[in-house]
């Protein structure tokens, strides 16, 4: 019983954490309150169920003790605060809502565009989002942003703290207003589709189910904001990125790279969704970053059809991507690109040039880069360091593995 009941809980932190915390959120005005009564109900669920049996509603179970939670510190505030009757009252009425309808109405949408206000900071919206929506911890953020875990962390606590001090209201923005904060959901659905992309051997709990949950809230925005390229071509970079899930490894598990992978493996109907979707964002004629990187993706899956990759036109799309950005991450995946068609040490070369941006340091797909790109330059030395470096990063095995097979076929040190 033990056993069942941390996997109902784990599942249900899995499936609803976003969900509640958002509905928590909502009614407490207090992202950081709303977090801590979930955790206590959590903790309260692993106490419980082994010994109760795991509920026939666990989201339920867990929103009425979470909720309970909230009411109990509002009313320790109450002689403090003279809002403090007006937030039990929104307490207490959603309660009751909540209970006569029998579901928790799904706000996550409200709570992101909450993270998104203009009074947030700018650079921590995305990270935000992430964190209250989808329940990423402050470590696995950071990696995602490259950014030191414990900076992250400290700039969450003041984000959520900001968004309860301004009183920032959890409802979807007036029409006119969703454009402003429309980059920064866009940016944190895409971190998330990554975070679980990362993982096609669901090995971190953590990551579970986030791609499609990147999925879910990308194709409620297309029906907010049916108009909007940006949109839409967020979610053909995505299908396109989840057609080639079932290509990514071989029959043992192995790892296979993209330009190895059999495109008849690839699911021919995603991509038609995201090819259908592309030519609708392009005749709005908003170009933005988000539709370039789907095209990329378009190129790459042109491959199901003609049997060959178009690398020119690849790199031409990065070139564009790179002005649009001057983001240090493009410039990597330029490189990766321009091999293909000028050679290693153009690409070598390229590399070179965005090498001292910081965010780099822990990036691992530029050291694999720089690693292949050394060794078919016949640098077996630099190239057995850059692969230690890409090692060291790489936390899927079947990844590791693959690396470690170039790493080792590189000639050893002579003496």
């Amino acid at each position: 019983m033990s056993t069942d009941a941390h996997r109902a809980a784990e599942q249900a932190a899995r499936q609803s954490y976003g969900k509640l915390v958002a509905w928590l959120a909502a009614r407490s005005r207090d992202v950081a309150a709303a977090e801590d009564a979930l955790a206590d109900a959590f903790a309260a669920a692993l106490a419980t169920w082994p010994a109760q049996g795991v509920p026939s509603a666990p989201e339920a179970w867990l929103l009425t003790a979470a909720r309970r939670r909230l009411i109990d510190m509002a009313r320790r505030r109450h002689t403090a605060e003279t809002a403090s009757d007006v937030l039990l009252l929104s307490l207490e009425q959603a309660a009751a809502e909540a209970d006569a309808s029998g579901s928790v109405p799904d706000q996550r949408l409200r709570l992101m565009f909450a993270c998104a206000h203009p009074a947030i900071d700018p650079a921590m919206r995305s990270p935000l989002m992430l964190q209250t929506v989808l329940g990423l911890d402050a470590a696995t953020i950071a990696a995602v942003f490259l950014m030191p875990a414990a900076t992250m962390g400290q700039r969450l606590v003041r984000a959520k703290r900001r968004i309860r001090d301004a009183g920032i209201p959890f409802r979807l923005p007036m029409q006119e207003d969703l454009p402003a904060r429309l980059d920064a959901v866009l940016e944190a659905v895409y971190a998330a589709f990554a975070a679980g992309w990362v993982d096609p051997a669901a090995l971190d709990h953590r990551r579970q189910g986030l791609a499609d949950e990147a999925l879910w809230l990308c194709r409620v925005l297309t029906e907010l904001l049916p108009d909007e390229p940006e949109v839409l071509g967020l979610l053909a970079l995505m299908l396109h990125a989840s057609a080639r899930v079932g290509a990514r490894r071989d029959a043992s598990g192995g790892y296979i790279p993209l330009s190895a992978q059999d495109p008849a493996r690839w699911n021919a109907a995603a991509i038609a969704e995201a090819e259908t979707l592309l030519l609708r964002a392009s005749s709005l004629r908003r170009i933005g970053r988000f539709q370039l990187e789907a095209a990329v993706q378009s190129a790459h899956a042109a491959r199901r059809r003609t049997g060959w990759t178009d690398w020119a036109a690849i790199v031409s799309i990065y070139d564009g991507l790179l002005v649009l950005t001057g983001s240090p991450v493009i410039a990597v995946n330029r490189a990766v690109a321009l091999a293909e068609t000028a050679g290693a040490a153009a690409a070598l070369a390229a590399l070179d040039a965005s090498a001292d941006a910081p965010e780099l340091a822990a990036y691992q797909p530029y050291w694999a880069a720089r690693a292949d790109l050394l060794a078919r330059l016949g640098h077996a030395g630099p190239a057995r360091a850059a692969y230690a470096r890409a090692l060291a990063l790489e936390r899927d095995p079947a990844a590791r593995r693959f690396l470690e097979v170039r790493q080792m076929a590189l000639a050893a040190p002579r003496g």
